[in-house]
């Protein structure tokens, strides 16, 4: 195969992964919820331990265990975030009635 070949393969793993990775997410939402409602903690070391134990058992590269783990520690602290978000969703700011520079409040 050549490059233009190899990228479109590419492209395609992307949008598999895509559809993949928001799957992982709409699970994680639903885990956050019923955190919420059990009281459980957002953060399990334990469970985050089996994960990188079943992601290194599954690896056959050519990505590192190092490599696999990085990766993995980035997905699940966004797993992590999507759960703080289920929980306590950030409170956007209101920002109306409050002075400008263009309008200072004496």
């Amino acid at each position: 195969m050549d490059i233009a070949e190899w990228r479109l393969k590419i492209d395609d793993i992307d949008r598999q992964l895509v559809t993949l990775l928001s799957e992982r997410a709409r699970c994680a939402v639903e885990i956050g919820k019923l955190k919420q409602t059990s009281s459980l903690p957002i953060y399990e070391p334990d469970r985050e331990r089996i994960i990188f134990n079943n992601i290194q058992r599954e690896n056959q590269g050519p990505l590192t265990e190092v490599q696999l783990r990085q990766i993995y520690e980035r997905l699940v602290d966004v797993m992590r975030q999507i759960q703080k978000d289920e929980i306590a969703p950030e409170a956007v700011p209101d920002h109306r009635g409050e002075p400008t520079e263009i309008e200072p409040r004496d």
